[in-house]
């Protein structure tokens, strides 16, 4: 509740900032609404590495997927919309998050996806994905980025791929723990802030 002492136009724009952020955006060839509010990443336009990583980003239909650390979900809810018959789970930490991940898949017509809190893989049990993608954080320890790329080796379908956007400072961070986590890396797409990676599950389960 917004102090009554406040001046009318401050409590004004105050509501206002309440209300939910509103645009629309074409990713992967789908045109999607997304509603997001202050203090998630980029709330208010899909962000440049999102974008380079979306733009190049391979999508089998039969692909289920995984989107690390979903925000408002247009990794995740691209994917869903790009493999109809396939499943797509988001997760993120913050439940902000997750709540408006899920109400835009609702408003975009997705069925195929959902999101739920976890911390990572912490929550999910078993499941195994044939594509998993993250825009991973910049400002976490590389110890945190390890966890993210032994997780998703062991929760990984035989041939199944992890994508990753990064910073372009990380790339050579990212080459060498793919290859030791991975056996194989390729660098997608480098660009001057941002850089796209992916690596196969080679070995059978």
């Amino acid at each position: 509740m917004l102090p009554r002492e406040l001046p009318l136009e401050t409590r004004a724009w105050l509501e206002r900032l309440r209300e939910d952020i509103v645009f629309t955006d074409r990713l992967l060839g789908h045109p999607l609404t997304f509603h997001s509010t202050w203090g998630l990443f980029s709330p208010k336009t899909i962000d440049p590495g999102t974008r380079l990583l979306l733009d190049h980003l391979v999508v089998r239909e039969s692909d289920s997927a995984l989107d690390l650390g979903c925000g408002y979900g247009p990794i995740g809810l691209a994917i869903a919309a790009a493999a109809p018959g396939s499943q797509t789970l988001m997760v993120d930490k913050d439940f902000v998050a997750v709540d408006y991940a899920n109400a835009n898949a609702r408003r975009n017509g997705i069925g195929n996806a959902r999101a739920q809190l976890s911390n990572g893989f912490d929550q999910l049990a078993d499941q195994r994905f044939d594509l998993i993608v993250s825009n991973l954080p910049a400002k976490t320890n590389k110890e945190q980025y390890y966890l993210y790329f032994y997780e998703a080796l062991a929760r990984l379908t035989p041939g199944g791929r992890i994508w990753v956007v990064t910073i372009t400072g990380l790339r050579k961070f990212v080459q060498r723990a793919f290859g030791e986590v991975f056996a194989n890396y390729e660098k997608v797409k480098q660009g001057r802030t941002y850089t796209v990676a992916t690596a196969e599950k080679t070995e059978p389960s």
